[in-house]
């Protein structure tokens, strides 16, 4: 369910904090999330060690993206769960040099199976800015469809834009 022949989605391991600590401070990625400071690796250790990784508990789910020779390329999330209406947000980001191989379309088709399946999730939905044509993109390979137009919902250091909502029912 979690796996493909290519990928497998996993639970955030100790090994994972290297990669969490870069993603998680690339100051470039932060006008995409609600991130506004740096992380530590203390912190971040204490996130792995304390996360049960269960989403009806925490109300999010972090899964590593592995590729078939072990290498952990990425993550996928699940955020904002709302159990009452059966939906969450997703979040994906996959390392520089695996991009445009396919990896994040293969990774959502994955996540949105398993939160269908075994989460009971009804929909999923994604708030792309609109600057981001890559991610918009990657969305709609996937099924999802743009539902709405945020007027300046994201702040970035270049000024207020606006942000494209996709909605996945599955």
């Amino acid at each position: 369910m979690l796996k493909s022949k290519r990928l497998r989605l996993r639970a955030v391991e100790p090994e994972d904090l290297d990669l969490m600590y870069l993603i998680e401070n690339d100051t470039t990625l932060w006008p995409l999330g609600e991130a506004t400071v740096p992380f530590s690796h203390f912190a971040l250790k204490q996130y792995i060690a304390e996360s049960c990784n269960d989403i009806f508990r925490d109300r999010q789910l972090r899964l590593v993206i592995e590729t078939a020779d072990g290498s952990s390329v990425g993550f996928v999330d699940l955020q904002h769960y709302e159990p009452l209406h059966q939906r969450a947000e997703v979040g994906i980001v996959v390392v520089p040099e695996q991009q445009r191989k396919g990896i994040a379309t293969e990774a959502l088709c994955l996540l949105a199976e398993y939160a269908a399946s075994h989460l009971g999730i009804h929909q999923l939905c994604a708030i792309v800015p609109e600057s981001n044509v890559a991610s918009a993109a990657l969305f709609q390979k996937c099924g999802y469809k743009q539902t709405a137009t945020l007027q300046d919902w994201l702040k970035s250091p270049e000024g207020w834009q606006s942000a494209f909502v996709f909605q996945s029912l599955l």
